[in-house]
């Protein structure tokens, strides 16, 4: 991974290494432990706030050179706003502010988790930690000249904490959250040339270190199985298509698992159905939905999750060449249902009613739940900042809604119901796998829950959040990861056994 920066707890009383790190509140105070950092300095920071107008909103920071009264080369003195106003998640955007501010140059740092009324709890000092690890990741692994000033953070990270075991022990699991959503980053950046179907069945299988049992299907196995159509999207490609199917099995034995399936298109030309030239590039990263998947898993085996979980992925390649399917084809699913190909460019649903309809059959999960960079119509009703949320199942629903509010990794709900069925109609097949042109996400997610039955399912449209969206506090990559801390926080709070 792409991570090169080591984030490590120390005791109030370590002497500070480094740049220096501290938190203030909209009034510009500080706590007992960073007084006694500051020293006279703090006279200094309070003449640099009036002169660049710092007044400590969150999320502000205010950056001194050489500050007089420490041996600190830099200070950076983060804002919190008002400490009523406090939420579980701007720790972590704190963390990614403080990250944001060092470059691949920067020397050792210490951070003072201190807020002015006392120290920070535990989980707060581990949320800054882990906003520092997801701030710094970088993807340069293909730039042969790389520049200090614009390379990945390799500093050496200290946070100074009241209780150094009761942070490490918090910041345990959310470690290897970090790790599962840098993991989702770099497949999603990878170029298409290197990561295609082969290869990113290879890495899920690296999934094995951590106790993940993974099966991979060929094509002669998935012909086998009738999967004729994830088979049809990948037909016109030189790259031959594979399934992955991964199990942590850390609930008790016999129980149902929770099962999560993501769209592992390695890259979409469209098809015969051919896209535009203009940013077809960014269909390497059309497989957005199988990296989270991957990167949930680890998470979950590597912090020893107290479940059961599924975790499916297709992987294709679209391509279009002589052997590609047409529009006009009728394609035989998994689940027997015929489907007509109107566009080939509708191919993630082909991949995933394949998928889906394998999981529910042979593993029968409480729920399942599918990430997909299904459609381009999911950001002109959404933009960038909400997954559309598609689901037969209110509580999931819900949950999900919940769990994306206290992550920051937000979803909003979109209707599904038989008029909108109803499109997806075909006059030669079952159905089609295009419906009209308006309401295109929501066709989508009703053509996919044909392949679910009575399972409590929800679909998650991430093509606006998945690749290319806005660059956040905690994350500067094109591929954002999207979707891993939110089905962590899913499963730990609802599904997991506690103890």
């Amino acid at each position: 991974m792409s991570d090169a920066v080591k984030v490590g707890f120390v005791p109030f009383s370590a002497a500070s290494r480094g740049i220096l790190v501290v938190f203030c509140d909209d009034a510009l105070k500080f706590g007992a432990a960073t007084r006694k950092a500051l020293g006279s300095a703090a006279d200094t920071v309070k003449r640099a706030a009036a002169a660049n107008q710092f007044k400590g909103k969150s999320g502000a920071a205010l950056d001194i050179l050489a500050p007089e009264g420490i041996k600190a080369p830099r200070l950076i003195v983060v804002g919190l706003g008002k400490l009523s106003a406090l939420k579980e998640k701007d720790f972590l955007k704190f963390g990614g502010v403080t990250a944001g501010k060092l470059n691949a140059a920067s020397d050792a740092v210490t951070i003072i988790a201190e807020l002015p009324d006392g120290a920070m709890q535990p989980d707060q000092a581990a949320a800054i930690a882990a906003g520092v690890r997801l701030r710094a990741y970088k993807f340069d692994r293909y730039k042969t000249k790389k520049k200090d000033e614009n390379g990945a953070l390799r500093s050496d990270v200290s946070i100074a904490v009241a209780d150094v075991a009761a942070a490490r022990k918090a910041f345990a699991p959310e470690s290897h959250v970090v790790d599962g959503v840098i993991i989702a980053r770099e497949l999603v950046n990878e170029p298409p040339n290197v990561l295609f179907p082969i290869e990113f069945a290879r890495r899920a299988s690296q999934l094995k270190k951590v106790g993940v049992n993974v099966e991979v299907l060929d094509v002669k196995a998935m012909t086998k199985l009738g999967m004729g159509a994830l088979l049809g999207v990948g037909q016109g490609s030189t790259q031959p298509s594979r399934t992955v199917i991964m199990r942590w099995n850390g609930g008790k034995k016999g129980e149902q698992p929770v099962a999560f399936i993501g769209k592992g298109v390695c890259f979409d030309t469209g098809g015969i159905s051919i896209k535009g030239a203009a940013s077809m590039e960014d269909m390497k990263g059309d497989m957005g939905g199988a990296a989270c998947v991957v990167g949930l898993m680890h998470a979950l085996a590597a912090r020893k999750a107290k479940v059961n979980v599924v975790g499916a992925i297709g992987l294709v390649e679209n391509m279009p060449d002589g052997n590609a399917q047409r529009p006009g084809d009728i394609v035989t699913s998994m689940s027997g249902q015929t489907i007509e190909i109107i566009n080939t460019d509708a191919e993630g649903r082909l991949v995933l009613a394949d998928v889906l309809w394998h999981v529910n059959k042979k593993f029968k999960p409480k729920f399942m739940v599918d990430l997909a960079t299904l459609t381009g119509a999911i950001m002109v009703a959404l933009g960038t900042e909400h997954a559309g949320l598609f689901s037969n199942n209110d509580e999931l629903s819900e949950r999900l809604s919940k769990a994306g509010f206290e992550t920051g990794e937000k979803v909003w709900r979109l209707p599904l119901g038989p008029e909108y069925d109803k499109l997806m109609d075909s006059q030669f097949a079952d159905m089609k796998n295009a419906g009209a042109r308006y309401g295109g996400s929501i066709t989508a997610a009703q053509f996919l829950q044909r392949f679910v039955d009575d399972t409590p399912w929800a679909h998650l449209d991430i093509a606006g959040t998945a690749m290319g969206a806005p660059k956040t506090e905690i994350n500067h990559s094109w591929g954002s990861g999207y979707g891993v801390r939110l089905l962590d926080r899913l499963v730990s709070e609802y599904y997991e056994a506690k103890k």
